[in-house]
């Protein structure tokens, strides 16, 4: 846990790939003591650059990937280091894209795992840091004992979170804050999953969600899960959590690893015919009753099936069945209506348009009861302007903005509704603070460079874009628009 981050040269990958459905070249490099990321087309030889990395984030045994900077803006690198196959390759969703990507915005939420006390992006934006967007790399003990200050300052003498005397509820949070996903998660109403404390419980934060009938080991950071349907968990109950086979302060070398994972599985099948006749020539229990199983959602990584099986062929019998259009939660008592439908919206925005009319129905038929809650609404009104209906869309984002003035969702969306009701000037403020506060956003540098084109001030509109290239400037979009803007003048072309 505590290798989780670091800096990016201390665990440092050095080896070239190519990426051939963009035919292009990145070398993973270290110069004068820094580590550096460099990229060159293989097709047009004028597109090329390199940046510094400044942190690398995954401990290694599954993945490293890293982060860097440009300005006050943070972002990670587009290709990964995957344990399984010693190798280099595109981050998730990128595999078969055709030209260079876009800068990734890291976003505080994606950080939280990987580094500690990991602080909120500028308001407004999506990857702004002005100060440090952590302040410690790797897992620190604050993450599982809480504020340890006191305790320090006392020499001991104050008492910080103990897990193991919590609640099965509160002692298990501390472990799935990080170690669950579902298909889909949600932050509740007015919470920030940044504010859980261990102690709490991880639901009063997060909504988790999976599809019905959906098969368990074709998706990453899915153990907590695979854990809960277990013969071993179901018989102990709350008595068994993760802690009961992982020691948080210790991982098992090479060497060790069997016999201490075996100990831990005799501490309960304590039987003779266990200890001493069970499969001697194999004492790694973990071998056939926890296989590897592939991540259809991650490339090239290997998880361990925490099913705990009876029979290793029952690995390959686990078989999808039909609901999967419909999300159940995980664990959590109650599900409440807001959660879902934001689980739905989460997964119309990641792509599945399937299920836009159940994310549509169930926002729209609360309305009354969202009308304060910002990220609702603001999945509300982005499915109402994607519908054409432009009335609710806009009374939605001038409530947005009436919580939350620098909401960067509502002013964007706002001011592409008004430059479409033929209302460009009134549009620009608002479309021209979004990108303000998030320089590094092409889809908000085009859209404002548009409208600025269509009131005539070609000036103002190549401004714009110049601004956005400064952090992509190898975007193909960009350029093409940038090109277009040469004929933007006082005639509005």
């Amino acid at each position: 846990m505590a290798n989780a981050s670091g800096l990016a040269v201390e665990k440092l990958h050095s080896a070239t790939f190519v990426h051939s459905a963009s035919s292009t070249e990145y070398t993973i490099g270290e110069r004068n003591n820094q580590a550096f990321l460099t990229y060159r087309s293989l097709k047009a030889p004028d597109v090329a650059g390199d940046f510094r990395l400044d942190y690398f984030l995954g401990s290694g045994h599954l993945g490293t990937t890293y982060l860097y900077s440009i300005g006050d803006f943070l972002f990670e690198s587009p290709v990964a280091w995957y344990g399984n196959s010693m190798g280099y390759d595109m981050k998730p969703g990128l595999a078969l894209l055709d030209r260079i990507p876009p800068p990734l915005p890291m976003q505080s939420g994606c950080l939280r795992c990987h580094m500690s006390s990991v602080q909120a992006s500028d308001t407004g934006t999506i990857n702004r840091y002005q100060g440090l967007a952590f302040l410690h790399t790797g897992i620190t003990c604050e993450a599982c004992h809480g504020n340890s200050q006191e305790h320090v300052l006392t020499r001991g003498k104050a008492k910080v979170v103990s897990p193991a005397k919590l609640d099965a509820n509160r002692r298990d949070s501390i472990c799935i804050s990080c170690h669950l996903e579902g298909d889909v998660s949600v932050e509740r109403a007015g919470r920030s999953a940044l504010n859980y404390r261990p102690g709490e419980s991880i639901f009063d934060y997060l909504s988790y969600y999976v599809r019905a009938g959906a098969r368990l080991t074709t998706r990453g950071v899915s153990e907590v899960e695979q854990l809960d349907r277990s013969a071993c968990k179901r018989a102990s109950g709350a008595r068994m959590s993760c802690t009961t086979c992982h020691d948080p302060h210790y991982t098992p070398d090479a060497q060790r690893r069997t016999t201490f994972f075996r100990t831990k599985c005799l501490t309960c099948h304590s039987e003779p015919e266990f200890a001493s006749k069970h499969h001697p020539e194999n004492q790694d229990c973990t071998s056939c009753h926890m296989g590897r199983t592939g991540a259809a959602n991650i490339p090239h990584v290997a998880w361990t099936d925490h099913r705990i099986l009876k029979q290793p062929e029952e690995s390959t019998n686990e078989q999808a069945s039909n609901g999967e259009d419909k999300l159940v939660p995980l664990f959590a008592t109650e599900s409440s209506k807001r959660d879902l439908a934001m689980a739905y919206y989460q997964l119309l925005l990641e792509g599945n348009r399937s299920f836009e009319a159940t994310a549509w129905s169930e926002l729209q038929g609360q309305r009354g009861a969202i009308a304060d809650d910002e990220q609702a609404l603001d999945a509300l009104g982005n499915i109402s302007a994607e519908r054409g209906d432009y009335k609710i869309s806009e009374q939605v984002f001038r409530r947005v903005l009436e919580i939350d003035p620098d909401d960067s969702t509502a002013l964007s969306n706002l001011g592409i509704l008004l430059a479409k009701q033929g209302k460009p000037k009134d549009a620009i403020p608002f479309l021209r603070s979004a990108f303000d506060r998030n320089l590094d956003i092409p889809a908000f540098a085009m859209n404002l460079a548009r409208v600025e084109c269509m009131t005539g001030d070609g000036p103002a509109a190549r401004k714009t874009l110049a601004e956005a290239l400064f952090y992509s400037p190898n975007l193909e979009d960009i350029r093409r628009l940038q090109t277009q803007m040469k004929s933007c003048d006082a005639d509005g072309k």
